[in-house]
């Protein structure tokens, strides 16, 4: 009889509190990657679904958006680009800026988008808001090959690009952007469940964030004092870094890559640890 309940007590898998706040539980992750998988392809996927022009929509936003900058910030304000034309400068801005926004806000509501899944089934949490930055991380590669193509175009006519050993920090930069989007969007997804006002503070914040980030502007045509205060924007470090790793301008350097690494790291583990301790009761809160 002892046997018998020995095996019937043999579990596959044993589901138990999570007491380790600064903990990625990679392990449970792995075990649930073909979740992560399938989550990730459905926020992919729905993006365009049932709409008229399909895929299309991943080009629409930057393009729109960088015709828009060139009209206002570029013709009407006459803004300097560092000598590189309107159209590649502001595309390769919205570019970078739109896939760590999309990270960061669409995380910042994993929460609230997702109580009622939460409280059915049980899986890593964190898988939901990793399979967020996948996701975006594919939407990110579409448009990324549009740059490309506009890069291309300009190369073939004249335009001189000086490559650097820089541009080997691309996947580094990239890599950074979807920390920091991710910690802070945890921050923030965390703390609405207790205060559900930051969720209306995001959405107007990003964008007041997007003209403290040097997004449709050089940072080399500002002032030492405008400079100074940027700086301690730390998405500024990566909009620099992208632009220096694909255009050679910018205002980046090894020193600048060694504090955004300390930097994301902190935004990174911070968000880790109040997700961790929120996930335990957020659903007797949302």
């Amino acid at each position: 009889m002892k046997e018998l309940q020995k095996e019937e007590e043999n579990w596959d898998i044993v589901i138990h509190a999570n007491k380790k706040v600064v903990s990625l539980r990679l392990r449970d992750t792995w075990r649930y990657r073909d979740l992560l998988f399938l989550l990730t392809r459905r926020d992919f996927v729905a993006f365009y679904k049932q709409t008229v022009f399909g895929p299309v929509w991943f080009f629409a936003q930057p393009i729109f958006m960088t015709i828009t900058y060139v009209f206002i910030f570029g013709r009407l304000a006459g803004m300097g680009t560092d000598g590189i034309p309107h159209t590649l400068f502001y595309l390769t801005g919205v570019t970078a800026w739109t896939f760590f926004s999309e990270c960061f806000t669409k995380t910042s509501t994993v929460f609230r988008d997702n109580a009622s899944m939460f409280g059915k089934v049980y899986f890593p949490r964190i898988i939901m808001p990793l399979s967020i930055v996948l996701s975006t991380f594919i939407k990110f590669i579409v448009q990324f090959i549009l740059l490309l193509g506009v890069y291309v175009y300009y190369i073939i006519n004249g335009m001189d690009i000086a490559f650097t050993w820089y541009t080997l920090c691309l996947p580094i930069i990239l890599i950074l952007i979807a920390m920091q989007g991710l910690g802070l969007g945890m921050l923030i997804s965390s703390m609405t469940t207790k205060y559900k006002d930051l969720s209306f503070l995001v959405t107007f914040g990003i964008q007041i964030l997007m003209y403290a980030t040097p997004v449709v502007y050089s940072l080399s045509g500002m002032s030492e004092r405008g400079r100074f205060f940027l700086m301690f924007n730390p998405m500024t470090y990566l909009l620099e870094g992208f632009r220096k790793c694909l255009l050679g301008i910018g205002i980046f350097n090894v020193y600048n890559l060694m504090v955004v690494m300390g930097i994301s790291g902190i935004i990174l583990l911070l968000g880790v640890i109040i997700f961790n301790k929120m996930e335990k009761n957020f659903i007797d809160t949302v």
